[in-house]
């Protein structure tokens, strides 16, 4: 049930790397940070039993190819991507079901609002959707900050900005141990300039459409992880489930609980899809 099928999807300006696993109704991860297909490997065991379990490397990442520089990324040409991938490994009718974390949760629910037929379930786990809170300027600024940190200072320097801005000062839970070295690992280490430079405060800055989310709320789960609380990146997940009325769940961990606790998360990800009616 485990063993991956690749495969490619050419969509404008770029040749994506896709990854298939299991059989089922078609369950599409899209991934966040400097992620790309691999950080999902944690949780395929425990989903593809049941779903046919789809992710990608994004645009201008890992194994995908990109036919520019990377300059000028944007959250609608990124969710035009993930429909393309949507439309080549589901059937025509088929209900589908999306799960995005962190900036890929922000292009999950472009994905939902932007196109007809939209997916029976999208969960949004912790989008940084800092514009839609009322100190938006200050975080607009952090993440300006980091951006301007790497390209002077380098990654390293940048990475300590932005963890010190999404804390918002609270030192009170445990540091995360760091991940196994693994390919994927050392695949996001490659990719994160391309996300302090090009992703991080472009995507940061989108401004989700919450009147088209209000109108598939239905549809819409927004998620945020239990040790979450009291950080900013929670923050926006609560505040759009509030404002649109779509559900709210909590899902172990903090904000990479897919990575640091990827049974537990397939497990609240199977509750969450199971909750949902069937249309």
């Amino acid at each position: 049930m485990n063993d991956i099928r690749t495969g490619t999807a050419e969509v404008p300006g770029a040749t994506l790397h896709y990854e298939t696993r299991g059989t089922g109704p078609v369950l599409l991860l899209i991934p966040g940070g400097s992620g790309d297909a691999g950080i999902f490997d944690g949780m395929a065991a425990e989903l593809a039993d049941r779903y046919t379990v789809v992710s990608y490397d994004p645009r201008c990442f890992s194994r995908s190819r990109a036919d520019s520089a990377p300059s000028g990324q944007r959250v609608e040409v990124h969710s035009g991507d993930a429909r393309r991938i949507l439309d080549l490994v589901a059937r025509p009718g088929e209900p589908t079901a999306v799960l995005g974390t962190s900036s890929g949760a922000i292009v999950a629910m472009d994905l939902l609002t932007r196109f007809p037929d939209p997916p029976r379930l999208v969960i949004a786990h912790e989008p940084p959707s800092v514009e839609l809170l009322p100190d938006a300027a200050q975080h607009r600024a952090m993440f300006r900050e980091v951006r301007e940190t790497y390209l002077r200072d380098g990654v390293a320097a940048a990475v300590g900005v932005l963890a010190a801005g999404t804390s918002d000062g609270d030192s009170t839970s445990e540091p995360a141990e760091p991940p196994p070295h693994t390919e994927a690992v050392d695949r996001m280490v490659a990719n994160m300039p391309i996300f302090l430079e090009h992703i991080l405060a472009q995507f940061t800055a989108h401004v989700p459409d919450l009147d088209a989310l209000s109108s598939r709320a239905d549809r819409l789960v927004l998620a945020a992880g239990r040790e979450s609380a009291g950080q900013l990146l929670r923050r926006p997940a609560e505040l759009i489930a509030q404002r649109t009325g779509a559900g709210f769940a909590e899902f172990p961990g903090g904000h990479v609980g897919a990575t640091e606790r990827p049974a537990e998360f397939a497990a609240a990800l199977h509750r969450t899809l199971d909750a949902q009616p069937a249309r």
